[in-house]
């Protein structure tokens, strides 16, 4: 049976590629789900569409990319809000057990069943602001078993809904209660034990490290990166978000897909992760939600060149939140980004971010 063709016609059209073109007048056409033609309006070649759609100038883009979430969890952390609003800080409320290892708890007493189910909302509030691929990180289990777990429901949701799910594992997301005080034993095995495993069933598409004094040092993210390039899974990193402990050097030395919050980074980095091709994730609802003062180095990234990503963060902590369109506002609002710098970080540069550029 051949494929239906449609003209899109009287479109406004931001068409996100390496030109960045904004046209006025534009027009496309589709032979089933594929994009054959784009252009302007006056230009369109000859055809003979099955169906003519009269957008009446309104604003078509590409499909929306959220490259940075923690949106398979479980239970929430509504109490630390009110804390922080007391005066205590994220570093504080982690090292007392609060924090991530609060939504451990939670997540290793839920089933398979039920993270899906707790998932399902917060992934359909995304696609309905025209999110159509989307990352999601592990983190929240740091056992082999629950690791799994959080990673084969975040592929069960990709088969469930239309949308193309990348599943990062970061297992090395605080040291877990089992391995507490042998941040290294810990370290050693998810690089050499966990990693081979879940990379063989297929759970794993990146490995991310949270790199910060709450977390792991540069030397310990160091192991778990040279593990991931000997098996070829790309890494990310989270860095420089609380202090700079120097992560994104070594994330740029291992041309990291990305890294992400980056409010303690400086020139240095920014030119390092230009060098390097990563792209610098911002997430400024975990900024607001913590209320931080300082600020990604904005206009050190654009001055190297550096790829700028924009993402939610939805997570059940610092940023609890299932709208990229907040977080796009946020980014202009908060950081300074310009409204095309905002979509080209939903867009463009988050499949950058996601090893999904072509």
């Amino acid at each position: 049976m051949a494929e239906t063709v449609k003209l899109w016609r009287n479109a406004r059209l931001a068409t996100c590629d390496a030109q960045a073109r904004r046209i006025e007048r534009g027009a496309f056409v589709t032979r089933g789900a594929r994009i054959e033609w784009v252009g302007e309006e006056a230009a369109l070649p000859e055809l003979a569409p099955d169906e003519v759609h009269d957008l009446q100038g309104a604003w078509v883009t590409p499909g929306l990319i959220d490259c940075h979430t923690h949106l398979v969890f479980a239970g929430n952390r509504a109490a630390e809000y009110a804390e922080r609003l007391r005066g205590r800080s994220y570093e504080e409320i982690a090292r007392s057990g609060g924090g991530i290892l609060s939504s451990v708890r939670a997540l290793r007493a839920a089933s398979e069943e039920q993270l899906f189910e707790q998932s399902v909302p917060r992934l359909a509030a995304l696609l309905a602001e025209g999110v159509t691929s989307i990352e999601i990180k592990s983190g929240y289990g740091l056992t082999l078993a629950d690791e799994a777990k959080m990673l084969r429901v975040a592929r069960a949701l990709g088969r469930a809904f239309p949308v193309t799910v990348r599943t990062t594992l970061l297992a090395a997301h605080t040291v877990p209660p089992e391995y507490r005080a042998r941040a290294d034993d810990y370290i050693d095995t998810v690089a050499r034990e966990w990693l081979p495993q879940l990379v063989r069933e297929g759970l794993v598409d990146a490995v991310d490290v949270f790199c910060e004094r709450i977390a792991f040092t540069p030397p310990q993210a160091q192991r778990l990166f040279e593990a991931a390039r000997a098996l070829g899974v790309p890494v990310k990193m989270h860095a420089e978000q609380l202090s700079n402990l120097g992560g994104s050097l070594l994330a740029a030395r291992f041309q990291a897909l990305s890294c992400d919050h980056l409010e303690y980074a400086s020139e240095a980095e920014a030119q390092a992760l230009a060098r390097a091709g990563s792209v610098a994730v911002l997430l400024p609802v975990a900024f607001y939600c913590l209320a931080d003062t300082h600020k990604p180095p904005v206009a050190a990234l654009r001055a190297a060149g550096t790829a700028m990503a924009v993402a939610s963060d939805c997570n059940p902590g610092s940023a609890p939140g299932t709208s990229l369109l907040t977080a796009m506002s946020m980014a202009t609002r908060l950081f300074g980004l310009t409204a095309d710098e905002a979509l080209l970080g939903v867009t463009r540069h988050a499949a950058q971010a996601l090893g999904l550029g072509g």
